[in-house]
């Protein structure tokens, strides 16, 4: 009673194994062409997927570090027009398109709020916290796409996985006695494994990188913190700073 039932189970395993039929072809089993081809439409989105995060991954990890960020010869140049007094040169310096950096735009806010206000000096501090949190959220933004697509991979596996067995369900109620019944059952088997291994295939690395670039981002914001704190000791402790007075003159 049992022989009868083991073979057929053996048959749809393999049949399982080797993909849809017709899917792909028998030289790339066991291939990396295997698992693209046997996840059908919902496998293909999830590849597409996977491309994305990967040039992301790539961008970010050039983008995020840093030297991009906080390039030394630029905060080398920022102190030492600061200990000049040259807050004027400053600003024009952090302005300049091919010094744009996370650095530039934090130092320009603060010193462009210090030179145009009369009270700039007692709210450059604050205006340097308010650049620095913006120019932070901008960076944490930038890497949404890859925690969108690490939440979104393994819900497009399940979708593939609920998606095969409903078709295996459909072929066992209304094929049993078809000649390619078990190629058929098998192919719908294949289909939702082949979708939830490719989900996670791409969700994992997602979620580990998208939380290694939030920690490097908090570790370069730190730094940065640091570093406009010491810029911003300097500009209160500036000679000549030529900074407007109410009337716009500068002072004397």
């Amino acid at each position: 009673m049992i022989e009868p039932c083991v073979v057929p189970l053996a048959r749809i395993v393999a049949l399982a194994a080797a993909g849809p039929p017709g899917s792909v072809d028998p030289d790339a089993r066991g291939s990396l062409l295997r698992f693209v081809q046997g996840g059908g439409v919902v496998g293909y989105i999830i590849v597409a997927l996977s491309i994305a995060a990967l040039a992301l991954c790539v961008v970010h990890a050039i983008q995020i570090r840093r030297r991009a960020l906080m390039p030394p010869q630029q905060v080398d140049a920022i102190e030492t027009m600061l200990e000049r007094g040259e807050v004027e040169q400053a600003m024009q310096y952090c302005l300049l398109p091919s010094n744009d950096s996370y650095l530039t735009r934090i130092i320009g806010a603060g010193l462009a709020r210090y030179l145009r206000s009369a009270f700039g000096a007692f709210e450059v501090k604050t205006a340097l916290e308010e650049a620095g949190e913006e120019q932070t959220a901008r960076l944490y933004r930038s890497t949404d796409a890859i925690g969108v697509i690490g939440s979104i991979a393994p819900l497009l596996g399940l979708l593939g996985t609920v998606q095969g067995m409903i078709g295996a369900f459909e072929t066992v109620a209304g094929a049993a006695s078809s000649a390619n019944y078990y190629e058929q059952l098998a192919g719908n088997i294949s289909l939702a494994l082949i979708t939830t291994l490719q989900g996670l295939i791409v969700a994992i690395p997602c979620v580990a990188l998208f939380s290694f670039f939030r920690n490097r981002i908090d570790a370069v914001a730190s730094e940065a913190s640091a570093t406009v704190e010491r810029l911003a000791i300097l500009l209160e402790a500036a000679p000549g700073t030529g900074r407007p007075t109410q009337g716009g003159r500068a002072g004397a």
